[in-house]
This record gives structure tokens, sequence and C-alpha cells, in this order.
């Protein structure tokens, strides 16, 4: 049989097998039930599967399972009951196995896993939120990153992940906010194309590479009011230029999956979005990969959008747009026969979905490797150096926003007081798509600060409150832990911490105790957890102010998933220091930034405004976007980019290698950065082109570059950009991507709004616009 030949072209077999195969196989490649329900664990601890899953291969079989190791509250999985990486490993070749050698094709199953930061299964390295890794601006760091989750899961079975997100945030009271990489399109791009080449390696067929899987297109981000899955209200333009440039480079990049987005744009779903899915990805981009829904997103169809009467008919939506695998839904397994049967759908439009699938699986090369070593998995995943690795990721996403002379912490520092819910709470500072954790496994930041506090500064604690419980009776305790201080640290935020079963903590005592009021949750974000404010939540800023009038030097450290807008904060804490969900390791890295064992030197991803109504904010706005509020200007608090350092740098120099080009040429750009403080530390430098004047209205700044540099004090070095058509293109009045003639400001700093400009001119011969 051609398509077990490993000498044939992936083409040719995956056209020999298609041939062999009957219609319900065939829609059995194009469905991905939930694989934690394909295995069970029997009484005396061995790993069975179910009868379920046995039923469903016998009916014409899954090409792919959703989540087969992810652990979590919704799956049910738990320490006590899931399974360790080596019997992941095992349990992921048993399931394999039987698709193998007990259905009539034998073809290979596809493993789809949640790797956001991390494999979401225990025992596997927990990294940042990508949010906290945008910050870092570090794409070669980041890639590492990928590289690692890359290699942990592959070692388990899993060859696909459903990341990175590449949606762009307009509203960040948006829960799914800390999943992605900021409001710039540039950014991101540059982010989701580090994520694709570190996750798909040198090629996907490698036993340390899985594939990446783009998502959500498109427009997810810009829902409106910030709300998860609600309608989108965007141009066709700003839907190019900011929304789908992202996905764009990302699937030049070799991005072989693709997901789409729940929501809406314009009236159209868009997993049922045709333009989108096959005329825009597949006929002008090339994506020769296969595109799968978000759970549930067909049925979305019928019975929230309303835009298909039956499911039957979502489903015939779904594949004729360009759709070619549900994620655990029951649409396609349900009515893509009987759609055939009605002729709502051909059967060849079924045969051109299965032939991605098959494409893909053949190139993955699980026809010829279904099977992994489970010793192997057992010997990377969670090693020594990802941990490392975890840590330094972290401390380069934290984001240093005030400090007056309050840090680096020394012995002068004195005795400190860790206050606040976020300081010990392990589940609080990961993050959401999190497996269970051991305690032992994670770094909290008063677990970080005590380690490195031995034998310089005594450390005092207490919790104070929890997150959104109205309770103040552990303000008293914590006053009394600050009264007895020099130096108080302050750790709040907010948590995007499923219900582990960790119940919550004694406010008197910080210990954890078992309780059944679900009221105590702290959970104010991540999927499904948007919000109308973005101050902090509870009576968090109470007890900073409680503490703020014991007189001592108060530093604030924001553990959360979203921007926080305290302007009460800003104004009165002595130093307030971002770190995101910093992950596993985060307490380490917390506590490297405060005591100067690392010079922050993470940058703002995303505006923070100084008002909630404010929003939406971006550094790239509009020159038309108003003079001010009644209230207020328009003016963030903390800009795009933005992101202090305990030395200083200086700019100066800018230098053009020439005044005027044309879009066939470019341009050098220089530019020299000096370190004038007392410390070595990194700077990042920003690119931003302005055009002057164009045929359609611009964003008056856009990000173009960045470079992450090192200098040790008293270091100048030059940093160099170059400007080609791409930096200086834009979607013109008929939706084509063109250059136009004109002036071009050319901007470079140190964050978005303080940066040094010259000038550059495009010519263009008899004035036409230069298509890409």
């Amino acid at each position: 049989m051609k398509y077990k030949d490993a000498s044939c072209t992936v083409k040719e077999r995956a056209a020999d097998l298609l041939d062999r195969m009957t219609l319900r196989e065939k829609i059995g490649q194009l469905i991905q039930p939930f694989g934690w329900q394909a295995y069970e664990r029997s009484v005396d601890g061995d790993i069975r599967l179910t009868e379920q899953f046995v039923a469903s291969m016998r009916e014409g079989g899954v090409g792919s399972l959703y989540g087969a190791l992810r652990a979590d509250p919704w799956t049910g999985v738990t320490l006590e009951t899931g399974l360790s990486p080596r019997e992941g490993a095992e349990a992921v070749n048993l399931i394999q196995q039987y698709a193998v050698e007990h259905t009539r094709l034998g073809i290979p199953i596809l493993f789809g896993e949640e790797c956001s930061h991390g494999h979401m299964a225990i025992g596997a390295t927990v990294f940042p939120v990508p949010l906290a890794m945008a910050s870092s601006w570090n794409t070669e760091l980041y890639r590492e990153v990928c590289r690692t989750i890359a290699v942990e899961t592959r070692a388990q079975g899993g060859a696909a992940t459903y990341s990175p997100v590449l949606d762009v945030v307009r509203d960040p009271r948006w829960g799914r906010t800390e999943e992605t990489f900021g409001e710039d399109p540039y950014l991101i791009s540059e982010m989701g194309v580090a994520a694709v080449q570190g996750l798909q390696g040198e090629g996907i067929k490698s036993d340390s590479s899985i594939m990446a899987t783009l998502k959500h297109f498109a427009g997810y981000g810009a829902s409106e009011g910030g709300r998860n899955a609600a309608p989108v209200h965007i141009g066709r333009r700003e839907l190019m230029e900011k929304d789908l440039l992202p996905f764009r480079k990302a699937v030049r990049a070799g991005a072989m999956l693709l997901m789409t987005a729940y929501n809406e744009i314009d009236g159209v779903p868009c997993t049922s979005n045709r333009e989108l899915l096959t005329t825009v990805l597949r006929g002008q981009w090339g994506f020769d990969g296969f595109v799968i829904t978000d759970c549930g997103a067909i049925n979305m169809l019928h019975s929230g959008h309303h835009t298909a009467e039956t499911e039957q008919e979502a489903a015939a939506q779904a594949l004729l747009a360009g759709v070619d695998m549900e994620m655990s839904g029951d649409s396609f397994g349900k009515h893509l026969e009987q759609a055939v049967q009605d002729g709502q759908l051909s059967e060849d439009a079924i045969d051109e979905a299965v032939i991605r699938v098959l494409r893909v699986k053949f190139e993955l090369g699980l026809f010829e490797r279904p099977y992994v070593d489970p010793g192997r998995a057992a010997e990377v995943i969670g090693r020594e150096e990802h941990l490392r690795l975890a840590r330094e990721m972290a401390r380069e996403g934290i984001v240093l926003l005030k400090n007056k002379q309050a840090l680096p912490l020394s012995e002068a520092s004195g005795k400190l007081a860790v206050i606040g819910p976020n300081a010990d709470n392990a589940y609080n500072q990961l993050g959401d798509y999190t497996s269970p954790q051991r305690r032992e496994g994670i770094v909290t930041a008063l677990d970080g600060i005590r380690q490195r506090a031995a034998g310089a500064n005594e450390v005092l604690y207490a919790p104070g409150c929890r997150i959104k419980d109205p309770s103040k009776e552990g303000f008293a305790h914590a006053l009394q832990c600050a009264k007895e201080a020099d130096t108080v640290i302050a750790v709040v935020g907010g948590s995007s911490a499923r219900d582990f079963g960790e119940g919550t903590i004694d406010l008197k005592t910080g210990a954890a105790v078992i309780t059944d009021r679900s009221g105590l949750s702290d959970m104010d974000c991540g999927e499904g957890f948007d919000r109308a404010e973005l101050g902090l939540s509870g009576v968090q800023l109470e007890l900073l102010q409680e503490l703020h009038a014991l007189g001592k030097t108060l530093i604030v450290v924001y553990i959360n998933g979203r921007p926080i807008i305290e302007p009460w904060v800003d104004e009165h804490a002595d130093a307030v220091v971002e770190a995101w969900y910093p992950g596993q390791q985060g307490g380490h890295a917390i506590a490297d930034v405060l005591f100067g064992d690392y010079n922050p030197s993470g940058r703002l991803a995303l505006s923070i405004p100084k008002h909630v109504g404010q929003l939406p904010i971006s550094y790239s706005a509009k020159r038309t976007k108003g003079k001010r509020y009644v209230e207020m200007d328009l003016a963030p608090r903390y800009s795009f980019g933005y992101g202090l350092s305990y030395t200083t740098f200086r700019y100066s120099g800018l230098k053009l290698s020439k005044s005027s080009m044309s879009p066939e040429e470019s341009c050098t750009v220089t530019v020299e950065v000096s370190n004038t403080g007392g410390r070595a530390g990194h700077e990042v430098v920003q690119l931003y082109v302005s055009d002057v004047y164009s045929s359609v209205a611009r964003p008056a700044q856009e990000l173009k570059g960045f470079r992450k540099i090192y200098l040790k004090p008293g270091e100048t070095v030059p940093v160099s950009f170059e400007i080609t058509n791409e930096e200086l293109q834009f979607v013109g009045a008929n939706y084509q991507w063109i250059v136009e003639p004109g002036l071009f400001v050319i901007e470079v700093g140190g964050r978005a709004d303080q940066c040094l400009k010259a000038e550059l001119y495009v010519e263009i011969d008899n004035q036409e616009q230069i298509k890409e």
C-alpha cells in the first residue's frame, strides 16, 4: 500500500490513503473529541482505554484528540488522579496503539495539547504568561522557551499546541489579555514568528518539535467592551493592518495550524467566514496547513450567532468556509454524513479537508513513528535547565513602573514585611491554562524574598486580605507586621487561578485552609473573567492605604494578568513593580529584581491608562483621536514601551544613511545609545515610523523595529535598523498594500513617547504608488 511506503511523497501517500477511505472514516479524521475521556485509571493503578473511545474508533475513528494530558478543574484531573510524565507517555502510546493496530487503515491520531506558557500537563515546566514574555521584548529568549515547551510536549506524544495567541488587544478588561502579546501588531508579529520557529524547530518531523496553531483568527482581541467572543466592529483596513498582520507573518514563517475565533466581524462569524479562511488565508497567503475551530464554535453558529437554522447547516457552513477539523464539538461527527446525503455538501468538499489533515500527519512522521519513549519523557520534562530558563524569562518580563530610590533593596532596607494576598499564593502567580502543581515546585514571592534575604534581612509575612473577599479580618495582623518592619513589600494584584481544591488562606496566620465558601475564590482574570473596571479587586487598595499610613517605605509588586489602574498607588507608593503572572520560578525572579541581582529590563507591551474611561487607548492611535476629556487628558499613565531601570540611558546622534529613497531601496538608521548610570543593564531600543501625509488616515506612530542590548556602565554602542518598503507600507484606498511618496518621520528611543526624530523622504517616479 503506497500510503505506508515512506519513499513515496506526502502528496502521493495522502491521495492513496484517501482513496481507500469510506465517507465515515473521512469524517472521523475531521473530529477531535476530549482526549482525557479516552482512558481511565483502574483501581489497581493501571491505565486502560474507555469504552467510549473504543466505540468511537469502531464507528469510523477520530483524527485527533484534544488535551489527552490536560489536567485542571475542567477535566477533573488532579495531582492524585493524573499521570506523571512517564505515565502520560505510556497512556498516549496505549491510545495510539489502538488506532494503529486495531483499526482498518491504521491511521495514527494527532494529539493536540494546550501549551500557552508550558504544557498543561502534570510535571511540565510553567513559564510566565505570554503577556509577561512579550514584556521582555526578547524574541530570542522566547524562541528558546518555545523550543523547551516543544521538547517537553512531544516527549509525551503531543504533536500540536494551541498557541500562540496573536490577538491584538484593544481593551484589557478582556480576561484573556494575559494570553496575548499586547496591543501592537508589530511586536505581536515578532513574538508570533519566534513562537513558530521555536515550536516547530527545523521541522515538525523532529521528536523535539510540535506544530504551532495561530489563534484566534481573527479580530478576537477587538471585541465589544472587552467581552469575550463579543461582536467586533472594525473596518476592513484596520483588520488587515492590525489584526491580520501577525497571522500573515506567522503563516509566512511556516505555521501549520490555524484556529478560528468565536466572534463575528461585521455580522459574519469567523468560523463560517469563507473570505477569511479560504480567499485570504489560502488564496492570498498560500497557507497549506489545516484549520481547526475553537471548542464548540460550530454549535455557536446555530445557538449563538443564529446564522444557521440547524446544527447540520452550521456544520456545512463551517466546512464550506474552510474549516478542516472541529475541536471538541459534535457537529461534524453528527451531521456531515447527512449533509452529504441531503446535498448540502459534496463528498469532494470533505475530501479537501481530509487530505489537508492527512498531509500534516504524514509530515509529522506519525505513520513511521507513532509512539514515544516514556523514559525520555521522564528525563526531559521539568528538568533543572528548564527551571533556570523559566526564571530568566520571568525576570526579563518584569517591568519597573516607579522607583523613588526605594529599590534595589539592601541590608540597609532593614527588616522586611512581605504583605498581601499574592505574596505566598502559588496558583495566583501562574496564570490561566495551568495544570495542578505541587507546592514545593513553585517559588512564591515570599519564598524568593526569604531565600535572598537570608542572613541579611529579617522577613515577616501576613496575607492581609484575599483578592476579591471584602473581609478585613487580616488587616490587624498585617499592620502589626508592617509596624515591626522598616520596609513593606506589598504583593497584590489579581488571579487567574481556577479551583484546584487548595482552599484559601487564613488571613490571621497565612496558613492554607479548606473551605466550602466558593465566594472566597480569588479568580478575577482569565478566560471568561472580563471586568468592567481595572482597579484592584476586593479591599486590596484599602490595605495598601493603611500600610502607607504607617510611614514606612512601601514597595508595591503587582502579580496579575492585565493592567491595573490605581492612581493612588502610582502617586503614593515608593516603588511599583509589574511582575504579571511570572510562572513557577516567579518568586526568584521578583527577588532578583527587588534586590538588584538583575537590573529590570521589561518594557510594557501595552499602554496602561490613567482611568478605565480612556479605553481603548494605544500609542498608535490616529491623529484625529480627539483633544481631551472634561476630567483628564488622553495620555496614558504609562506608555507603550515604558519601563525603568536601575541605570540610565542616553540616546544621541540619530542618523539616516540617506535623506531620500525609493521603495526599491533601503535606508540605514543609526543611533548611539549610552549607559550613563552606575550599573550594567539592558535597554530596549525602539524604532517608530510616522507617515506624515497619506491618502488614507494613518496612525501617528507605528513600531517597526526593536533591539534589546546590554551595556556596561559608561559604555556606548551604535544600534542600527534597516528601513525598507515593508516598514513604510500600508493598506491603501483599494485595500492593497502600498508605499506612497512623501515625508516620513523616523523615531528612535526607549519608549513610544520619548524618541529622537529624523526625516526621510520617499520618492517614486511619476508619483505612482508602489504595491507590495
